[in-house]
This record gives structure tokens, C-alpha cells and sequence, in this order.
């Protein structure tokens, strides 16, 4: 029986998790290309296996078509966008994923980015390579009010993050839980009202047809001139073109970005802006999630496949 794994950091600092695969009886095919997969390469791979390990790379119906013999899909993360839920609920394909395996290390990546736009570490550090040891005047973090667009798992650590910083912080999420806010000092407000009057706004929630473009032109109009904006979870929550625009004119202070809507993003404009912070879609990319993340996904795997753990 094959099995696909495609995450680039499935394995690399735990390769003991290919033996647990392989000791099941498992047909190990790797993701060899460094990158993500395209659609075509994903189709060509995954023909023959009967599960996967599956990262970002996309899981849509005409690559679900191409593999007659899946069974089970382990993603390896939480986010389900890629893959299309309706197709493998027709098809008996069994989804699962890895909740809360990188809840904290994503949490803190949020607040580093945060920390590293406003402060404009990765300018500083520019400049100071070249030898210019001119001062940057910044803004502050601590005291500031922040909004989470998404009070799940991440955007709750991200809130008792927000503490140690004396942050007032305001929160919407499709789901809410009142216990948790008035436990924690939140204050539930909608998007657009977090967008008016935050000067640190974080994404955390999933992407779907609610969310897409949630952070649009309208709300990037809305933020104070000060504000900075955060976004660890979907490229597809944030029109990009209409923040590229508002960074490129100085309408808002800066952004924070772990993810875009094409990764690598084409836009040149991208690549030469000193109030944008990239990062490589690696938020949860830590020792200890991606351990955690890749056990829990073969745990999941084998289970789902009706082999024993």
C-alpha cells in the first residue's frame, strides 16, 4: 500500500516517523521537489495511494479524480482549504488533522511579527548590515490595542499573549465564547469595528466564503495610519493587491506576512518595501510542533487506514 507524504518538514528532524510508516507496511512517496507540489505533480504522485500526509498543496477535485485508490487524507496542520471536503465526503475519504499541534508556535510567531513591524527590526538590521547606524524611530506595542479576527485555538494564545504587554484587546469569531472573554478581559467586536479602532490587527481564522477577502479595501481605508497588520493564517483572508497599495502609499504603518495568496508572491513590489515583514509560510515551523504535528499525523493516517498505531 502507498502512501504520499508531502510536507517539506515532515521527517527532517524526526525521520523516525518514515519508520513508523514503513514498519506499518506503508509505501513511502516523498514530496522531492523542495517546494510545494503543483496540481499536475500532485495528480502524477498520489494515482497510486491509498492515503496522504498532505501540507498546503492543493487537494481539489480533479486531484481527488486522479486518485481512484484514496482512502484517507492526514493533513498535517489544521487548515482545510485546500482540500475539497465535499468531494471526499462523496468519495468515503476519510480528513483529519493535527488540532493543536501548532497552536503555541504559531501564536508566538504572530506576536513576533508584530513586535518585528512595529519596532521595524528587519529594517534596522538592513541598515546596520550596510553600516548605517542611523536611529529609526518606531512605535510602541505595549498599551496598544489589539484585534483578533479569529478566537480559536491560535487567536486565544495570541490574546493571553497580549497580556504580558498591558494590550486592550477586541476579538470576533463566528463562534463565540463568552466564558473565555470575560475570563480573559476581551471585548467582542465585529471586523469592521476592529479595523477602526485596533492599532494591531491579527488573522486567525479559517478561510471559507466568509472569510475570503476579509481584510479588503474598504477595512485597510478604516485602520488608523498607525495601524499594522498581521496574517499567519490564509493569504486568501487579505485582498493583496488593495494592501499592497496601502503599504506602497503609507495609509497603514506596515504588515506582517507568514502567508499570500501565491507563495512565492510575483508582485516585485513585495520584495522592496521596508514596512512589510515576509515570512515564508513557516509560523508553525518549530522543533516542537513539527514533531508534534508529524506523530499526530501518522497516528491519524494509520487509524484512518485500519493499521494499527
Amino acid at each position: 500500500m502507498k502512501v504520499l507524504v508531502t510536507p517539506r518538514s515532515f521527517g527532517k528532524a524526526n525521520p523516525e516517523l518514515f519508520d513508523r510508516l514503513r514498519d506499518a507496511g506503508l509505501e513511502v512517496v516523498r514530496n522531492e521537489t523542495g517546494g510545494i507540489l503543483d496540481e499536475a505533480t500532485m495528480k502524477t504522485l498520489l494515482a497510486p495511494c491509498e492515503g496522504v500526509i498532505l501540507g498546503v498543496d492543493p487537494m481539489n477535485a480533479e486531484v481527488l479524480a486522479a486518485a481512484p485508490k484514496l482512502r484517507a487524507i492526514a493533513k498535517y496542520g489544521v487548515g482545510l482549504d485546500n482540500i475539497d471536503l465535499a468531494a471526499c465526503e462523496t468519495r468515503g475519504i476519510r480528513v483529519s488533522r493535527t488540532l493543536g499541534a501548532n497552536s503555541d508556535a504559531v501564536a508566538d510567531y504572530a506576536f513576533a511579527l508584530m513586535l518585528a513591524v512595529a519596532r521595524r527590526v528587519a529594517h534596522i538590521d538592513r541598515r546596520c548590515r550596510e553600516r548605517d547606524w542611523s536611529k529609526i524611530t518606531s512605535i510602541d506595542v505595549h498599551g496598544k490595542t489589539l484585534g483578533i479576527i479569529g478566537l480559536g485555538a491560535i487567536g486565544r494564545r495570541v490574546a493571553r499573549r497580549a497580556r504580558g504587554f498591558d494590550m486592550r484587546v477586541l476579538a470576533s469569531d463566528s463562534v463565540w465564547d463568552e466564558d473565555f472573554a470575560v475570563a480573559e478581559g476581551i471585548e467582542r467586536a465585529d471586523a469592521d469595528r476592529i479595523c477602526r479602532e485596533c492599532d494591531f490587527i491579527t488573522l486567525h481564522c479559517l478561510l471559507n466564503d466568509e472569510t475570503r477577502n476579509i481584510i479588503d479595501a474598504r477595512r485597510l481605508g478604516a485602520m488608523k495610519k498607525t495601524a499594522v497588520l498581521i496574517n499567519t493564517a490564509r493569504g486568501g483572508l487579505v485582498d493583496e493587491a488593495a494592501l499592497l497599495t496601502a503599504l506602497r502609499e503609507g495609509r497603514i504603518y506596515g504588515a506582517g506576512l507568514d502567508v499570500f495568496a501565491q507563495e512565492p508572491p510575483a508582485d516585485a513590489d513585495w520584495y522592496t518595501l521596508d514596512n512589510v515583514v515576509m515570512g515564508s509560510h513557516c509560523s508553525s515551523s518549530t522543533a516542537g510542533a513539527v514533531a508534534l504535528m508529524g506523530s499526530m499525523a501518522v497516528d491519524n493516517l494509520l487509524r484512518d487506514l485500519g493499521l494499527p498505531a
